[in-house]
């Protein structure tokens, strides 16, 4: 199964904030050109690289001479407009040793929310890497608010992943790769070699946030591995410590934890659809509803809705879930969340009696609705 790791032409590389600044101690750049040095050989070698940095927070609180993370909005993001100067100069210089040139691209949900922008950023990275270019990505610190936040650099690597079609996700981090139990209390605990992503069980053993520095935590690992396979892309969880750890789990060497994808990858515009972190409401399924959907790939029609959350219009993307609450799909709607509410549990028939008028039969329909 390793295999699936060296076959990899196109790899993201996510990298965490206790590695980039040697745990807050500010910019580590032997490690930054160590990376450089292993991505220099893999395109070599005919493969397209990106990178996605956490560090700019880190490292501009290290420059501000904070010890501790803020939890005001605006001084995190005082912070990331210092750091990240630092941190795309020491991406630029250690790349620019090997005679590669760097972009960086700073990301938030918005800019992929928007079916536009979304198609933007796919375009601008993809050129980039067609013109040899390494992307160093990281998210727009200095403008996200709670609303917009991708929230951690782990779930962005998986949503950019998804965004260009990337064969892997490489996660390098502080720890081995995943344990069956958190290794730092746990003496006995054994790293997990490889299994299914997306399996219930790896959300079971997956730890909390790693440092006061990093935001994600091994469970932010496991649900992006998560969402990258939506795009057919594997994901490999190692230590960031290993000695020429990128250029050996291209070579199909056994290191971390392997998380692959079971799925055939979803349609583009399915894959926007199921990418969408914010939704503008929820929809209640009934249990035919959900089977006609998950199992029988249709439309989801007003009957088959037992409630509805949210004030939303329509063309927005919305929640469905079944009865207990557990999301099943992401679509764009239709109706509006009043119109909704007014033709729930009827028939499309009597759609125009119950709103005066029809614009669509389906509430959803299936060409716009990817299952979750």
């Amino acid at each position: 199964m390793r295999t699936r790791i060296a076959e990899a032409r196109t790899l993201v590389v996510k990298v965490g904030s206790s590695l980039v600044t040697n745990n807050g101690r500010g910019l580590d750049v032997e490690a930054i050109a160590r990376w450089a040095a292993q991505i220099a050989r893999l395109r070599a070698t005919g493969r397209r690289c990106i990178m996605v940095s956490s560090g700019a927070i880190a490292e501009g609180l290290q420059r501000l001479g904070m010890t501790r993370r803020p939890s005001a909005m605006h001084e995190l993001q005082a912070a990331a407009a210092v750091g990240q100067m630092g941190l795309a100069q020491c991406y630029e210089s250690c790349f620019r040793e090997h005679g590669l040139a760097t972009a960086q691209v700073l990301l938030t949900h918005a800019d992929l929310a928007d079916r536009q922008r979304y198609l933007n950023a796919r375009s601008t990275l993809r050129t980039l890497l067609a013109l040899g270019v390494i992307p160093v990505i990281n998210e727009n610190d200095t403008v996200v608010t709670d609303e917009i936040k991708f929230g951690d650099n782990d779930t962005l690597a998986a949503l950019v992943t998804n965004l260009v079609e990337a064969d892997a996700l490489v996660i390098l981090t502080d720890q081995s790769g995943l344990f069956d139990a958190d290794p730092r209390t746990r003496a006995g605990a054994t790293l997990v070699a490889e299994a299914p992503a997306g399996a219930a069980w790896l959300e079971a053993v997956a730890g909390g946030a790693g440092s006061g520095l990093a935001k994600g935590g091994m469970l932010t690992k496991v649900l992006a591995a998560k969402r990258a396979a939506r795009s057919g892309a594997h994901t490999l969880i190692a230590s960031g410590r290993e000695r020429d750890v990128l250029f050996r789990l291209a070579q199909g060497e056994i290191l971390g934890t392997l998380l692959v994808a079971q799925t055939q990858p979803l349609a583009a515009r399915k894959q926007w659809l199921a990418d969408h972190l914010n939704v503008g409401g929820r929809l209640t399924l009934d249990a035919g509803a959900v089977r006609a959907l998950v199992r029988d790939g249709k439309s989801l029609l007003p009957i088959g809705v037992t409630g509805v959350s949210g004030e939303f219009v329509r063309g927005e993307v919305v929640c469905c879930e079944d009865p207990a609450g557990r999301e099943v799909a992401r679509g764009l709607v239709n109706y509006s969340a009043a119109e909704t509410r007014l033709i729930l549990r009827r028939p499309s028939s009597e759609i125009e009696i119950a709103l005066g008028y029809v614009d669509e039969p389906e509430l959803i329909h299936r060409d716009n609705l990817a299952l979750v």
